[in-house]
């Protein structure tokens, strides 16, 4: 179908189940469509067609919904999206399409509930000793999982039998949204280790048992869990571990070590991957619970870091460790692609960390701006300020949608990977952009270690390296998108 407008042709293209998901486009007319001869046709069809498309809309009010009259009214897909100016903030959090749809995450008003809940928490119990545990390079985590624990935010999307709220991903990447409001990241990432990276494969592939002695009592703040996969000559590359554990008997028996272990100095548990077999690298490895109080375990002490500071981060060691059979999660085997499984939660807890501190200080920088007067003239209205900061906002409202359209798969079941990939790869380089730019505006107020901009220029430069590096993520994409090498180089 076509109609004249202006000298031009909309067209109708797309469009699937009705009209409902129609969209038109615009393509030039020939030179005779501007005769006055043609105006009253024109006109004709543009007022039948007006009126045809009031009608449907008028129809779709009555037989479905608001919603489906406005996308027949407009040819858009049902849900459309409002954007909100303040996204970090939980009253004004973006609004899309159903999780369970193809459209990206909706925040209903029990998402919004959540963050303002866990806000009430960070304002109060966490960012008034920020400064303090920074100093101390350490945060009582036992105090603080406690807390949260409490309050059900150790346990948003696990089963209501371990202690948890068993609400969606989607709920939880909500709370790690609101975890970056914390204005001490490493805090915030020790939070997730415990809810994203240490327990998601023990209440997937756990036995019972062992759920009743490990999960439970993390995801009521009674544990401090920490995760052990990085080693020396090991980070990104999990396949090449070194880590042993050899069955003998009713147990196993580790040696090696793990390198860049958050919370490993406070930790009850440590869910560790190790070599169980010489079999292939992806098919050799196992995941256990272990404890950190057995015999033969030896923790380093505290790492000095770039960033992170209010987060311990150690080495761990492993000398003749002795661990029950029954400390296996799951099947001995399977440990690397329950590792991956939990890499994807893990990335995606990455990427929402991020979008309320990368919002946080673009507005403040824009307040610092406003005030800062130089050459007598705020520096905000020197154009390649404000230009600026309206490029980062809009590098950022896209992370944010990709994020919630890769969640949104996600839940579906659907394989979420490369969107994953993208979207972490995408957040690690935005982090370094944004604090970067934005330090620059704060000039040498911006060096001083107190303040917020330079504090978040060194936290979030993590964001490319841990979880998988950039390198890893890009590799990742260039799989799907086959474009790696297909054969090894030739001398």
């Amino acid at each position: 179908m076509n109609f004249v407008l202006g000298g031009a042709d909309w067209r109708e293209v797309g469009g699937r189940d009705g009209l409902a998901e129609t969209c038109w486009e615009l393509s030039p007319r020939p030179a005779l469509a501007h005769s006055p001869a043609c105006w009253p046709l024109r006109c004709s069809l543009v007022t039948l067609y007006i009126m045809a498309r009031c009608w449907a809309a008028l129809a779709g009010r009555w037989l479905r919904s608001p919603d489906a009259a406005q996308a027949l009214f407009l040819g858009l897909p049902k849900g459309g999206r409002s954007f909100s100016s303040h996204p970090s903030s939980p009253e004004t959090v973006q609004e899309g399409g159903s999780p369970s749809s193809a459209d990206p995450l909706y925040y209903t008003e029990e998402h919004q509930a959540l963050r303002a809940s866990l806000r009430k928490i960070i304002d109060k119990e966490i960012n008034p000793f920020v400064d303090k545990w920074e100093e101390e390079r350490c945060f009582p985590a036992h105090h603080i999982f406690k807390i949260l624990g409490q309050a059900g935010f150790l346990g948003v999307n696990k089963a209501k039998k371990y202690g948890g709220q068993n609400l969606e991903l989607s709920h939880q990447i909500a709370v790690v949204e609101e975890l970056g409001n914390i204005t001490g990241l490493g805090i915030a990432m020790a939070i997730i280790v415990q809810t994203d990276m240490a327990t998601p494969a023990l209440e997937r592939f756990g036995a019972e048992e062992l759920k009743q002695q490990f999960l439970v009592p993390s995801i009521a703040g009674d544990f401090v869990a920490c995760l052990g996969v990085s080693e020396p000559g090991a980070g990104s590359d999990v396949a090449s571990i070194k880590t042993k554990a050899v069955l003998k008997g009713d147990d196993y028996i580790i040696n090696g070590s793990k390198m860049w272990t958050t919370s490993g100095s406070q930790a009850d548990w440590m869910c560790l991957l190790a070599n169980t077999s010489a079999g292939p690298p992806h098919f050799n490895k196992s995941l256990f619970c272990l404890p950190m109080n057995l015999a033969g375990i030896h923790v380093s002490k505290n790492i000095e870091k770039l960033g992170m500071w209010a987060s311990d981060t150690v080495q761990v060691f492993f000398e003749d460790v002795r661990v029950p059979r029954k400390f296996l999660i799951g099947e001995e085997g399977q440990g690397f692609q329950y590792q991956m499984l939990q890499f994807q939660e893990e990335r995606m807890s990455s990427t929402a960390l991020v979008l309320s501190p990368l919002t946080n200080i673009i507005h403040q920088t824009i307040e610092y701006a406003r005030n800062r007067i130089i050459f007598n003239k705020p520096l905000l209205d020197s154009q390649v300020v404000h230009f600026r900061l309206a490029e980062l906002a809009t590098e950022l409202e896209l992370l944010r949608s990709l994020l919630y359209r890769t969640v949104a798969q996600y839940m579906r079941g659907l394989d979420a990977t490369k969107l994953v990939s993208m979207s972490k790869l995408k957040a690690g380089r935005l982090s370094r952009e944004v604090t970067d730019s934005c330090l620059q505006y704060w000039g040498a107020m911006g060096y001083t270690d107190k303040a917020l901009v330079s504090r978040l220029f060194r936290d979030l430069r993590l964001t490319s390296i841990g979880a998988g590096a950039d390198e890893v993520m890009l590799s990742v994409i260039c799989k799907y998108m086959d474009t790696l090498p297909k054969s090894k180089s030739t001398k």
